[in-house]
């Protein structure tokens, strides 16, 4: 048998009210109160309903997450991670793959809209800040990653410039000076970003961009060509960075297989701090946002959204993120 409010207030002691005050979080209900429900919901095994609370407080009960590409270890691990911080406001959340293309932005977030979701957290590839011009005013729309002009709706980003910085120079200080990069590409916004950040970065040292690699979908086998290009050459890189952690274990295994030691012929660093990057051999070093911090604060800028007054500024959130130095790059086993 389901249990009922009723059935938790009679076990309590309390009225139905105090039940539902403390089921739905208001904050004024007496301590001893709040103990004795929270001991009767236990034993009843009470569940909300949650899709009658949603009607009542005239919204859906889910949220949109609109990412590029589920096979891409950092948006798997951060779709995980917005799940989570969303349950805690009592959304379910509603995954759309886009691969990057515009049109697929586009519909995502159209036909969910706010007919069926409560707002939308989108890492977007080839939206232009026109394609959100007809979405109703007060709908919440998070970008994640930096965006380009014309945008006007909160965000969550790293510092993708001052990150890849901090890769290239990690480079530099290890005593690298003919360093490529992998993972060019001029559809992707972060892409620029980072080959701007490394590009800074060698400019400061006094070095030359040593090479720079195209890749196309930033997965494994696009750092595999990419490193095989590098080194074709009689001037190869004594090391590589690379705009993501599959680029950079791409990049790793085709090293590898050509018979050079990583990191005594070629140091080799990732973005993204993936799993993937600590548990390949060797452990690869990376930039690691975050990704935490991105999904807590995307979901939390979604119910902030609402509650503010028409016109209000939309908010940045740059999240965080460390360099983590392992063996690709120093030569030292973690213990």
């Amino acid at each position: 048998m389901v249990a009922t409010l009723k059935d938790v207030a009679e076990l309590a002691g309390v009225s139905v009210k105090t039940v539902s005050n403390v089921v739905n979080g208001y904050a004024f209900v007496r301590e001893e109160n709040r103990v004795k429900v929270e001991a009767a919901l236990a034993q009843t095994g009470y569940r909300p309903n949650l899709g009658a609370r949603n009607l009542r407080r005239g919204r859906t009960g889910f949220l949109a997450l609109v990412v590029p590409d589920l096979g891409i270890p950092y948006f798997g691990e951060l779709s995980g991670l917005v799940i989570t911080a969303a349950q805690t406001g009592g959304w379910n959340v509603l995954i759309e793959q886009t691969r990057g293309e515009r049109d697929r932005e586009l519909d995502s977030i159209h036909s969910l809209g706010p007919h069926f979701v409560d707002g939308a957290i989108v890492s977007p590839e080839g939206l232009l800040a026109d394609d959100l011009a007809d979405l109703p005013d007060g709908f919440p729309v998070v970008l994640l990653g930096e965006q380009t002009a014309g945008f006007t709706h909160d965000r969550v980003a790293i510092d993708n410039v001052a990150a890849a910085r901090a890769a290239t120079q990690h480079l530099i200080d290890l005593g690298r000076t003919r360093i490529a990069l992998i993972g060019d590409n001029p559809r992707r916004a972060t892409a620029a970003q980072r080959k701007q950040g490394y590009t800074e970065a060698l400019a400061a040292a006094g070095l030359p961009v040593h090479a720079v690699a195209g890749a196309d979908s930033f997965h494994r086998h696009d750092g595999v060509l990419a490193m095989r290009s590098l080194l074709a050459g009689d001037d190869r890189p004594d090391a590589v960075f690379c705009c993501n952690d599959l680029l950079a274990v791409g990049a790793l295994h085709e090293a590898v297989s050509s018979g050079l030691d990583v990191p005594g012929d070629v140091a080799i660093i990732g973005f993204d701090g993936s799993d993937e990057a600590r548990y390949s051999l060797p452990p690869l070093s990376t930039i690691a946002p975050d990704k935490e911090a991105i999904a807590t604060n995307a979901v939390r800028l979604i119910g902030e959204r609402g509650q503010r007054a028409e016109g209000a500024s939309y908010a940045e959130v740059q999240a965080p993120f460390v360099l983590e130095a392992r063996q690709s790059t120093t030569g030292v086993r973690e213990p």
